[in-house]
């Protein structure tokens, strides 16, 4: 039977959002919005759509997972080389989003982003199990490939040079990436749409303005 989406409703009604309730920092504010994500047991809390756009000016998004809040920074991990690092290359402008259905909640961010020091990519990457070290040795992220076999023969080869229980190195081509904010939207579910949009704007990179905007 065909469904027809038109006809799908849900109604939000689990929790409110007001002015008056909200952290004056907008990393405070979402810091305990992720902290109730992750004890309400949401799927993949730190899942992040980034969206970025292309020297065409053509806007590409995908998701990937937030690593750190360090700074005031939201910080992620990536080939530089891959679309989404010739992307960042050629315009620094970034937009994050976090959903929690469980929670009927949703976050906006938007900012610029820049790298990470060498030194936080290497302490990074040096984390990270042994496996997900030699992917990104085999991976050309975003490259075109022939087929499966191709990218398991390159997992042999790479497994060979830098076998199980040795140093890998990061390899130079992949590495963090933190957006600095400059928009928070915090958007909690209500009943007929009529959705709580609290918003955190900078102003003169100085201080936060707090409103709430139209649903």
């Amino acid at each position: 039977m065909k469904t027809n989406l038109a006809d799908i409703r849900k109604d939000y009604s689990s929790r409110t959002l007001d002015t008056k309730d909200v952290h004056a920092s907008p990393i405070e504010q979402f810091n305990l919005w992720l902290k109730q994500a992750l004890d309400s047991g949401a799927l993949e809390a730190t899942a992040m759509n980034l969206a970025t756009v292309s020297k065409e000016g053509k806007p590409a998004s995908r998701i990937v997972l937030l690593k750190g809040i360090e700074h005031a920074c939201f910080v992620f991990y990536t080939n530089y080389q891959s679309h989404k690092g010739d992307d960042i290359t050629q315009n620094s402008s970034g937009a994050l989003n976090f959903f929690w259905p469980e929670l009927e909640r949703q976050v906006r961010i938007e900012g610029t982003i820049a790298k990470v020091s060498t030194v936080d990519s290497d302490t990074y990457f040096e984390s990270r199990p042994y496996a997900s070290k030699i992917g990104a040795w085999v991976s050309e992220q975003s490259k075109e490939i022939a087929s499966r076999e191709e990218l398991e023969k390159r997992i042999e080869y790479y497994e060979k040079k830098y076998p199980e229980g040795t140093t890998v190195p990061r390899p130079a081509y992949w590495g963090g990436y933190a957006l600095k904010p400059n928009y928070f939207e915090f958007w909690q579910g209500r009943p007929s749409r009529l959705h709580d949009r609290i918003v955190y704007d900078l102003e003169e990179n100085i201080r936060w303005n707090i409103y709430r905007i139209c649903p």
